[in-house]
């Protein structure tokens, strides 16, 4: 009788356990469960987050992609994605995606897998409002500013000034503030980006956006490697999103204050790389 007893307590113990991790799903089919997808929390228009609010495109576009995936608004968990982390957050499986203006790369598809792009922008110059720099190729003994992670600063420098004197912050709003303190000379990031901070009430009549892009970045949903089910899936979502006209109200409700114009042939994207 006692070895039937606790053979039936056993029975329970595991059932009950089976319903517990039934109910914890963060993975790409909703069910009830929470999605964690990182973002950045720094960049004005694209990912920022000011007291508990996360705003901008990458976020809008995290939303709707949660939403075509099964989850609920309140279901997603916002993680900040520093440059430098994004590839390890993604493999230690802390995040289940990253919008977080990751540039689709090569060397990164060695790491990561992508759905997208979802955008596209061009690396440029942001400047003090009275600066005389015009170009990367002005940058000759300048203090440029870019972060760890991002291989914007190391492209200006191999390609067009190699006696640059590269500054890495953590952060882009870091790079911005060097900059207003006069440490340095110039940020180098994606227009998008620089945009973003220009356009900010307490940056206005300070900084410049050069423009003059000499890159061409497109940006893409990070998504660990091999996750090819939930890259196809991503993938279906942004062609709705573009289609339905929900990807223009994102662009002009965060990017488009700037001013920031981009080229109508790549942007809203048409066509979505493979996933692998």
């Amino acid at each position: 009788m006692r070895q039937r007893i606790i053979a039936a307590l056993g029975v329970t113990v595991l059932a009950v356990t089976g319903l517990t991790a039934c109910g914890d799903d963060s993975g790409s089919g909703g069910g009830g469960g929470k999605i964690v997808i990182g973002v950045k929390f720094d960049q004005p228009g694209l990912g920022l987050k000011e007291g508990s609010k996360n705003t901008g495109m990458d976020v809008d576009v995290a939303k709707y992609v949660a939403k075509e995936l099964g989850y609920a608004e309140d279901k997603i968990e916002f993680k900040e994605s520093p440059s430098a982390q994004r590839e390890t957050l993604l493999a230690n499986g802390q995040v289940k995606m990253i919008l977080a203006t990751y540039s689709i790369t090569d060397a990164r598809k060695e790491k990561v897998s992508f759905a997208g792009p979802y955008l596209v922008a061009g690396q440029d110059l942001l400047v003090k409002a009275d600066s005389t720099i015009t170009g990367p190729e002005d940058l000759a003994g300048k203090k440029l500013c870019s972060v760890t992670g991002s291989t914007s600063a190391q492209k200006v420098a191999d390609k067009f000034a190699k006696t640059v004197q590269l500054q890495k912050y953590d952060t882009y709003s870091k790079c911005v503030e060097a900059l207003a303190g006069g440490a340095i000379d110039a940020v180098t990031t994606d227009n998008t980006i620089l945009a973003g901070f220009a356009a900010q009430p307490a940056n206005q009549g300070k900084f410049k956006v050069v423009g003059k892009t000499f890159s061409t970045e497109h940006y893409g949903v990070g998504l660990k490697k091999g996750d090819k089910d939930t890259c196809e899936k991503v993938n279906t979502a942004l062609k709705k999103m573009v289609d339905s006209g929900e990807w223009q109200k994102a662009f002009d409700a965060n990017i488009g204050p700037s001013g920031l114009k981009l080229d109508p042939a790549t942007n809203p994207p048409k066509t979505f790389d493979p996933c692998a």
